[in-house]
């Protein structure tokens, strides 16, 4: 295994907005080839409960922007316009420029559970979200490493119904996250800033470094 090549990846993988190629197709191949990837992430009790709601349909990709828009639009701006750290603000400000460009990225892929989740339970909830979330980010590191990018989405939840409604998901299912997929312009990613290690890392007991 070449261990550069998977550090690389995964110290590179983005939340990616404003570097989404909208003019160039992408294919139903490498959607799938993603997809394949992304099943052979664990699921809770091997349920194996993941589906994927792959949007291409133009109208339909508007409908579910436009949704997401009348929701973050105005809690976006007002939080980039009074956020005081400027890397959360740059973060605002891409996720604010998501909401006028999402219907022309050419691929929306939503990550479903076939179940509802009831978050009264935790440990249910848990179970079930760890069932979706490892699915989910093996997805997007594989769109990395074939010149894709995307970002996880969860503004458009506020409205679940009416997203499902709309593109006729059953009532018996949870949306996890909307993934708007395109390749990227350019490929020249870095890892993020972070502090080191160990300094939120404890050893034994909470507290101790």
């Amino acid at each position: 295994m070449d261990v550069g090549s998977v550090d690389e990846v995964l110290s590179t993988t983005r939340a990616v907005r404003k570097r989404l190629d909208l003019t160039r197709p992408v294919g139903r191949d490498v959607i799938l080839e993603c997809i394949r990837l992304a099943m052979q992430a664990p699921t809770a009790s091997n349920a194996q409960d993941w589906r994927w709601l792959v949007i291409t349909d133009a109208g339909k990709r508007a409908a579910v922007a436009e949704i997401y828009r009348s929701i973050g639009a105005q809690y976006l701006t007002h939080a980039a316009a009074t956020e005081p750290d400027p890397q959360t603000r740059r973060v605002y400000r891409s996720a604010l420029a998501l909401t006028e460009t999402l219907a022309a990225v050419p691929v929306h892929v939503i990550p479903c559970l076939q179940r509802r989740i009831d978050e009264r339970d935790r440990l249910v909830a848990a179970s079930a979200w760890a069932s979706i979330i490892p699915a989910g980010w093996s997805f997007l590191l594989a769109l990395r490493s074939r010149g894709l990018g995307s970002v996880w989405t969860t503004m458009h939840l506020a409205r679940e119904a009416e997203v499902a409604e709309l593109l006729g998901i059953p009532a018996t299912v949870t949306q996890a996250a909307l993934f708007p997929v395109a390749y990227t312009v350019g490929s020249g990613f870095r890892p993020a800033s972070r502090p080191p290690a160990e300094t939120v890392t404890f050893w034994d007991t909470w507290g101790e470094h």
